[in-house]
């Protein structure tokens, strides 16, 4: 295993050509799991909103929500790099809130960064964050915050005009400082563009395998967010089935009288 993946990290892994493997995490025992099996990044998303909360979307999630997850997956993982979403409307009011709401997550977290969405509407608030002496990843493509914008979670940059955008966007977010750029939902052509453009590695999310690393969301790949899974995901194990037959033996052997046996139960007696 690595040593423990840092800000420098990022850099080293494009440079040496080595991908980086990144999972999102939302609770200390997923974490410390995770972090064992050697996990370079664990991202703990907005998605919580949906796999977790059970929304529509990610909007809902609060600063507040997005600490307390972190600072669980924070104490699960030693060598793993900690990153956090920062939320809708947590950066988008003004550049002093979203220093302060970035600091916040930092400060009460123990995270290592924080990931925000968008492109040249949000530059200034990145670059203030960095200067706060807080790293910063970026995120282009289908940026779920916008799904209302985008009038749904669709692909992004099909067509000539939406692509070149996305590439000066990403040229202006290395510019502004991230320390990494994740590419979501964006043809792997495009995708593939983007990467060979750029000094700072590209982390992708159904944006094919051109890029330098590539993030699941945990319960997609793992088979806990039903029969449904996007295009992009690749189920690695059926937890879900696991569980739910689990589950239905436990309650099979309490109707039985199999469990608890002697085995399972205390006595009077010194043992």
């Amino acid at each position: 295993m690595d040593q423990k993946f840092t800000i420098n990290s990022f850099g080293q892994r494009k440079a040496a050509r080595r991908k980086i493997a990144m999972l999102t995490a939302y609770d200390y025992s997923t974490a410390r799991l995770l972090d064992e099996a050697g996990i370079d990044v664990l991202l703990v998303g907005d998605s919580l909103g949906m796999v977790v909360q059970g929304n529509e979307n990610t909007l809902p999630v609060t600063v507040d929500e997005m600490i307390y997850h972190a600072k669980a997956v924070k104490k699960g993982a030693k060598n793993a790099f900690i990153l956090v979403d920062m939320p809708f409307l947590s950066y988008h009011v003004s550049v002093e809130e979203a220093v302060r709401n970035a600091g916040r997550i930092i400060k009460e977290s123990d995270a290592n960064a924080v990931k925000i969405e968008g492109g040249d509407k949000v530059l200034e608030a990145i670059s203030a964050i960095i200067a706060a002496q807080i790293p910063v990843v970026g995120h282009l493509g289908l940026t779920p915050q916008s799904v209302h914008v985008f009038g749904g979670f669709k692909v992004q940059g099909k067509n000539s005009g939406q692509a070149q955008k996305i590439v000066d966007q990403a040229k202006r977010l290395e510019q502004a400082g991230v320390c990494a750029i994740v590419l979501e939902c964006v043809p792997w052509e495009l995708a593939r563009v983007i990467t060979d453009t750029l000094t700072i590695p590209t982390i992708g999310i159904g944006a094919g395998r051109y890029c330098d690393g590539q993030v699941l969301v945990i319960n997609d790949m793992l088979g806990l967010s039903g029969d449904f899974a996007p295009k992009f995901v690749k189920r690695f194990a059926d937890v879900g089935k696991m569980l739910k037959s689990a589950v239905g033996g436990y309650i099979r052997e309490i109707n039985d009288g199999d469990f608890p046996t002697e085995q399972h139960s205390f006595t009077s007696k010194n043992d």
